[in-house]
């Protein structure tokens, strides 16, 4: 089984994850022949990416070899890919084919589960009301010192 490009040589893969990923390696399977892609750009934290926005520059790009059997892994800027939500990958070219075959993607890294803060409705004074703030009677003591 892979996936196939339909018209031309490009392929763009969104993925979005369940939480916070430090991508640290990819591993990119296919044909070895002219459909094994050539060129794979990172992009991180783009979700919807479309191919309109592949114009801009991408996080980090590759120059792929030829890997039949997916021993090549592809290390990844750590500082640049430390906390993924969602991850999309470029592949702009082959190796000559007409369409770009890919059979396996391999993500290597950390995972850790996002921590999703909850809307919190607070309420601030701008100065403190005596009502709300019950205190004992205070009974000045003076001192004399003569």
């Amino acid at each position: 089984q892979f996936v196939e490009s339909d018209d031309d040589e490009e392929l763009l893969f969104n993925i979005p994850f369940t939480g916070s990923v430090k991508l640290k390696g990819v591993i990119v399977m296919g044909e070895d022949d002219g459909t094994h892609p050539a060129e794979m750009r990172l992009f991180r934290n783009i979700p919807h990416m479309s191919f309109d926005d592949t114009a801009r520059e991408a996080e980090q790009t590759f120059s792929l070899n030829r890997d039949p059997l997916g021993e090549l892994e592809y290390p990844t800027k750590i500082s640049r890919f430390s906390n993924v939500s969602h991850l999309s990958m470029h592949f702009p070219k082959n190796f000559g084919a007409e369409t770009t075959k890919i059979f396996y993607i391999g993500l290597k890294g950390e995972w850790t589960e996002a921590h999703r803060h909850e809307v919190t409705i607070c309420n601030y004074e701008a100065s403190a009301n005596p009502a709300d703030h019950k205190v004992e009677q205070i009974t000045p003591q003076t001192h004399f010192i003569s």
